[in-house]
């Protein structure tokens, strides 16, 4: 295939990487020239050849987002629900109790994975961690969507089964776990074998409390084995964070370290509730050094948990402790724009300050930190050499209007109406804001009757034999 060349002609504003000072910089009236290969020249008056040229004087070239931390399997049909419920006993979280009883069926699993891809693209994302169970068409459409994948097939040993609204408990079922696992490893093996080259694998114990220490230890020796990243829900709740507590006396990240499971090729999703956090019982604060250390990952996905009333103590501190952040978007709405304008907003509420955490900062977080995360230096970021993963901003977009600094204006405003064009391996995935590989729109009219039948579903598998009405009840009463 012929590796034709793109060029940005003068784009207004660029977000470059700077090698030396080891940071994203602002580049004015600059050409950025890309191909198949990869990004080819960012500078002035690119003279090389050129197949294709883009003017640039009212765009923004930014390098793609990476999400570290998504669920494609049942999120997108629990949209309307259940914003609005938690279970009190649970310190108000909607997990266990509500989130659980909404499940996608098997037809609609590709249109919730459609959709969520989708969303992901126009909101800037090039490269996703997506944390699903296994459908037969995960891994097609996951490739033809065109993004960079990383598919991550969740297991593990226990159920969560909740007694009425007042206690979590685990139904376990080891050898069914150890299916699971087998399952996910041939998974993970077929997906880092795809030969387009943007899909890998993840080993992905689904969460700290539902597998034994046993499994824990046995899949991620197998991962390292097979030189392949690791993530596992972690301190994301404050019934585990007890659980854990109950079982081991141990906070997430000190009983990860005494199994040896704490390391660089590591991805903790949400890590929220660490020893230093308001609401633990602890009064230490010695689980962001072990992170640190041990150059552990984070996947910090505020929305998700913001709406249940929770966020974590807070990402400029973590950044401080020298603790590697990613960003993810966890559930809907699967737009990372959004997602980085909440982490920035719960940062500082819960840092207590204007100053706990900046634009910049953010940024890394979504590109660099989550890219470092997956072990790579070429994703993430615009440099000679680097993939050729980029958005397009429109500049004279209203709402990003008038500019001086484009960022602040993209994250804190506009979010996804502005982006216009994005690439992955120099290949337009979203043009002129469109799904360029992908019927969406005939995944959302799926997902229409999808969620009346998983609501139909819920009001059978609920313990209690709750109506829908009782479950998620309308934001405003119907008219008599």
């Amino acid at each position: 295939m012929t590796d034709t060349i793109k060029v940005v002609r003068q784009a207004a504003w660029v977000v470059a990487w700077d090698e030396e000072a080891s940071c994203h910089v602002y580049r004015q009236d600059a050409d950025v020239a890309f191909s198949r290969s990869g990004i080819v020249y960012i500078g002035p008056a690119y003279s090389g050849p050129a197949d294709e040229e883009i003017a640039g004087e009212s765009l923004m070239v930014m390098p793609g987002l990476v999400n570290v931390h998504c669920h494609s399997g049942d999120e997108p049909i629990a949209k309307g629900l259940f914003e609005d419920v938690g279970t009190a006993a649970l310190w108000g979280n909607a997990l266990y109790e509500y989130s659980a009883l909404i499940d996608s069926d098997a037809d609609a699993k590709a249109a919730c994975q459609t959709v969520m891809l989708g969303d992901l693209m126009r909101s800037g994302v090039t490269t996703h961690l997506d944390i699903a169970s296994p459908h037969p068409k995960w891994l097609s459409l996951a490739a033809g969507s065109g993004l960079r994948a990383y598919l991550a097939p969740g297991f593990r040993e226990a159920q969560w089964r909740m007694a009425g609204s007042h206690r979590l408990d685990f139904d376990w079922n080891k050898g069914r776990g150890r299916e699971r696992y087998a399952d996910a490893l041939a998974f993970v093996e077929e997906a880092r074998a795809h030969p387009s080259g943007r899909i890998d694998g993840v080993v992905a114990p689904s969460q700290i409390e539902t597998c034994s220490e046993e499994l824990l230890q046995m899949a991620v020796g197998e991962a390292r084995s097979r030189g392949l990243r690791i993530t596992i829900h972690a301190a994301q709740t404050m019934a585990e964070h007890e659980e854990l507590l109950r079982r081991t006396g141990e906070t997430a990240p000190k009983m990860l370290e005494r199994l040896g499971i704490l390391g660089s090729d590591l991805i903790l999703g949400h890590c929220i509730f660490l020893d230093h956090h308001s609401w633990t019982r602890q009064r230490s604060r010695d689980d962001l050094a072990r992170l640190a250390e041990s150059g552990t990952s984070v996947a910090h996905c505020p929305v998700t948990f913001a709406r249940s009333g929770m966020t974590l103590e807070s990402l400029g501190t973590y950044r401080r402790a020298g603790v590697n952040v990613g960003l993810g978007t966890d559930s809907y709405p699967f737009n990372m724009l959004e997602e980085m304008r909440e982490a920035l907003i719960c940062s500082r509420v819960a840092g207590r300050s204007v100053f706990d955490l900046d634009t910049g900062g953010l940024f890394s977080a979504a590109t660099t930190g989550g890219a470092r995360a997956l072990g790579r230096d070429d994703i993430g970021r615009l440099a000679t050499g680097a993939k050729a993963d980029l958005s397009l901003v429109d500049l004279s977009h209203p709402a990003m209007q008038p500019v001086y600094d484009p960022l602040r204006n993209l994250i804190h405003c506009a979010a996804e109406r502005a982006i216009r064009d994005v690439y992955v391996d120099g290949q337009a995935v979203v043009k002129d804001r469109c799904i360029v590989h992908l019927d969406y729109d005939g995944a959302v009219r799926e997902l229409r009757d999808a969620q009346k039948r998983a609501c139909r579903q819920a009001e059978r598998d609920d313990p209690q034999g709750r109506s829908l009405s009782v479950l998620a009840p309308y934001s405003l009463p119907l008219a008599r």
